[in-house]
Protein backbone atom coordinates (compact mmCIF):
# COMPACT_ATOMS: atom_id res chain seq x y z
CA UNK A 1 0.00 0.00 0.00
CA UNK A 2 1.10 3.43 -0.32
CA UNK A 3 1.93 6.53 1.64
CA UNK A 4 -1.16 9.02 2.07
CA UNK A 5 0.29 12.44 0.91
CA UNK A 6 -0.61 15.27 3.70
CA UNK A 7 -0.74 18.60 3.04
CA UNK A 8 2.06 20.47 4.90
CA UNK A 9 2.16 24.44 5.49
CA UNK A 10 4.96 26.15 5.85
CA UNK A 11 5.84 28.89 8.21
CA UNK A 12 3.83 32.06 7.13
CA UNK A 13 5.34 34.42 10.19
CA UNK A 14 7.96 35.98 7.78
CA UNK A 15 6.58 35.26 4.04
CA UNK A 16 6.15 37.51 2.06
CA UNK A 17 3.56 38.44 -0.86
CA UNK A 18 4.20 36.36 -3.83
CA UNK A 19 5.62 37.51 -6.70
CA UNK A 20 4.09 38.48 -9.93
CA UNK A 21 5.26 36.75 -13.10
CA UNK A 22 3.58 35.82 -16.26
CA UNK A 23 2.38 32.56 -14.99
CA UNK A 24 -1.19 31.31 -13.80
CA UNK A 25 -3.03 34.99 -15.00
CA UNK A 26 -0.49 37.08 -13.37
CA UNK A 27 0.47 35.16 -10.18
CA UNK A 28 2.88 32.26 -9.59
CA UNK A 29 1.02 29.17 -9.61
CA UNK A 30 0.58 26.94 -12.38
CA UNK A 31 -2.70 26.05 -14.40
CA UNK A 32 -2.78 22.65 -12.52
CA UNK A 33 -3.09 24.76 -8.89
CA UNK A 34 -5.35 27.34 -10.94
CA UNK A 35 -7.87 24.45 -12.00
CA UNK A 36 -7.86 22.85 -8.32
CA UNK A 37 -8.57 26.41 -6.55
CA UNK A 38 -11.68 26.78 -9.23
CA UNK A 39 -12.75 23.38 -8.21
CA UNK A 40 -12.75 23.88 -4.61
CA UNK A 41 -14.36 27.30 -5.29
CA UNK A 42 -17.00 25.53 -7.16
CA UNK A 43 -17.17 23.05 -3.78
CA UNK A 44 -17.12 26.16 -1.58
CA UNK A 45 -20.30 27.36 -3.37
CA UNK A 46 -22.06 24.19 -3.41
CA UNK A 47 -21.96 24.18 0.54
CA UNK A 48 -22.00 27.66 1.40
CA UNK A 49 -22.65 29.09 4.71
CA UNK A 50 -26.07 30.59 6.42
CA UNK A 51 -24.10 33.99 6.64
CA UNK A 52 -22.64 33.62 3.25
CA UNK A 53 -25.96 32.71 1.69
CA UNK A 54 -27.62 35.57 3.22
CA UNK A 55 -25.03 38.13 2.05
CA UNK A 56 -25.14 37.05 -1.28
CA UNK A 57 -29.17 37.39 -1.65
CA UNK A 58 -29.20 40.88 -0.01
CA UNK A 59 -25.78 41.34 -2.78
CA UNK A 60 -28.22 39.87 -5.52
CA UNK A 61 -30.88 42.16 -4.91
CA UNK A 62 -28.93 45.44 -4.66
CA UNK A 63 -28.38 47.54 -7.49
CA UNK A 64 -24.77 48.59 -6.98
CA UNK A 65 -24.37 49.99 -10.20
CA UNK A 66 -21.34 48.87 -12.18
CA UNK A 67 -20.30 47.59 -9.62
CA UNK A 68 -20.84 43.30 -8.66
CA UNK A 69 -19.55 41.22 -6.27
CA UNK A 70 -18.65 37.45 -7.72
CA UNK A 71 -19.23 34.81 -5.33
CA UNK A 72 -16.19 32.42 -3.72
CA UNK A 73 -13.87 34.24 -6.40
CA UNK A 74 -10.23 33.14 -7.07
CA UNK A 75 -7.99 36.16 -6.41
CA UNK A 76 -4.58 34.98 -7.42
CA UNK A 77 -3.48 31.68 -5.45
CA UNK A 78 -6.48 32.77 -2.67
CA UNK A 79 -10.34 31.93 -2.78
CA UNK A 80 -12.25 34.55 -1.10
CA UNK A 81 -15.79 34.90 -0.30
CA UNK A 82 -17.03 37.73 -2.53
CA UNK A 83 -14.89 40.01 -5.09
CA UNK A 84 -15.13 42.98 -6.78
CA UNK A 85 -12.99 43.23 -9.09
CA UNK A 86 -13.83 46.36 -10.67
CA UNK A 87 -13.06 48.10 -7.10
CA UNK A 88 -10.39 45.69 -6.23
CA UNK A 89 -12.36 45.07 -2.54
CA UNK A 90 -12.70 41.14 -1.45
CA UNK A 91 -14.64 40.44 1.37
CA UNK A 92 -13.85 37.78 3.45
CA UNK A 93 -16.46 36.00 6.15
CA UNK A 94 -14.58 35.45 9.58
CA UNK A 95 -16.52 31.70 10.12
CA UNK A 96 -15.39 30.00 13.49
CA UNK A 97 -12.83 27.71 13.11
CA UNK A 98 -10.76 29.61 10.33
CA UNK A 99 -6.84 29.63 10.33
CA UNK A 100 -5.67 33.01 11.23
CA UNK A 101 -2.05 32.29 10.22
CA UNK A 102 -3.44 31.71 6.62
CA UNK A 103 -5.65 34.42 6.83
CA UNK A 104 -2.97 37.12 7.58
CA UNK A 105 -0.92 35.72 4.63
CA UNK A 106 -3.90 35.93 1.98
CA UNK A 107 -4.46 38.80 2.99
CA UNK A 108 -0.98 40.27 2.70
CA UNK A 109 -0.55 38.98 -0.96
CA UNK A 110 -3.80 40.24 -2.13
CA UNK A 111 -2.95 43.74 -0.29
CA UNK A 112 0.68 43.52 -2.38
CA UNK A 113 -1.33 43.64 -5.50
CA UNK A 114 -3.47 46.36 -4.58
CA UNK A 115 -6.90 44.17 -3.51
CA UNK A 116 -8.20 45.49 -0.22
CA UNK A 117 -9.80 42.84 1.96
CA UNK A 118 -12.54 43.91 4.57
CA UNK A 119 -13.34 40.92 7.04
CA UNK A 120 -16.86 40.28 8.43
CA UNK A 121 -18.18 38.16 11.46
CA UNK A 122 -20.81 35.25 9.99
CA UNK A 123 -22.48 36.31 13.41
CA UNK A 124 -22.75 40.44 12.56
CA UNK A 125 -24.09 39.23 9.05
CA UNK A 126 -26.90 37.01 10.74
CA UNK A 127 -27.61 39.39 13.43
CA UNK A 128 -27.11 43.01 11.97
CA UNK A 129 -27.62 42.72 8.35
CA UNK A 130 -27.98 46.58 7.87
CA UNK A 131 -25.14 47.41 9.57
CA UNK A 132 -23.12 45.10 7.55
CA UNK A 133 -24.54 46.76 4.04
CA UNK A 134 -23.78 50.47 5.80
CA UNK A 135 -20.22 49.08 6.29
CA UNK A 136 -19.75 47.32 2.91
CA UNK A 137 -21.21 50.60 1.42
CA UNK A 138 -18.86 52.44 3.44
CA UNK A 139 -15.88 50.51 2.13
CA UNK A 140 -16.77 50.03 -1.39
CA UNK A 141 -16.87 54.39 -1.08
CA UNK A 142 -13.63 54.45 0.15
CA UNK A 143 -12.28 52.67 -2.19
CA UNK A 144 -14.00 54.52 -5.38
CA UNK A 145 -12.63 57.61 -3.64
CA UNK A 146 -8.92 56.05 -3.52
CA UNK A 147 -8.90 54.70 -7.17
CA UNK A 148 -10.14 58.26 -8.19
CA UNK A 149 -7.34 59.82 -6.33
CA UNK A 150 -4.81 57.43 -7.33
CA UNK A 151 -6.14 58.10 -10.97
CA UNK A 152 -6.26 61.60 -10.70
CA UNK A 153 -2.41 61.33 -9.78
CA UNK A 154 -1.33 59.45 -12.54
CA UNK A 155 -2.99 61.90 -14.92
CA UNK A 156 -1.06 64.71 -13.54
CA UNK A 157 2.22 62.69 -13.13
CA UNK A 158 1.98 61.60 -17.01
CA UNK A 159 0.00 64.01 -18.96
CA UNK A 160 0.50 62.54 -22.73
CA UNK A 161 -0.24 58.83 -21.42
CA UNK A 162 -4.02 59.50 -20.01
CA UNK A 163 -5.14 61.75 -22.57
CA UNK A 164 -7.51 59.71 -24.75
CA UNK A 165 -7.41 60.75 -28.82
CA UNK A 166 -10.81 59.33 -29.04
CA UNK A 167 -13.93 59.49 -26.58
CA UNK A 168 -16.09 56.02 -26.83
CA UNK A 169 -18.08 57.28 -29.20
CA UNK A 170 -15.24 57.99 -32.13
CA UNK A 171 -15.40 61.66 -32.03
CA UNK A 172 -11.86 63.30 -32.37
CA UNK A 173 -9.89 64.58 -34.97
CA UNK A 174 -10.26 63.08 -38.37
CA UNK A 175 -7.29 60.11 -39.16
CA UNK A 176 -4.93 60.63 -41.38
CA UNK A 177 -4.15 58.08 -43.62
CA UNK A 178 -0.99 57.56 -46.11
CA UNK A 179 -2.42 58.47 -49.29
CA UNK A 180 -4.45 61.46 -47.83
CA UNK A 181 -2.61 64.57 -49.15
CA UNK A 182 -4.30 67.02 -47.13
Amino acid sequence: MTERKTLNLRDTSDAEAPALKKRGRGWEISEKRLDALHDRAREMKRHASEAHKALAERFSKADLGRYTFKRFAVVGSAIVDFNCHNLGMAIVIDEQGDDEKLNRRRDKSLEAVGVKVMHLAATDILENMDDVLKRITAGMRQRIADKGEARRRHEAENPRQTRPRYDRAGNGPPRRYRDDKR
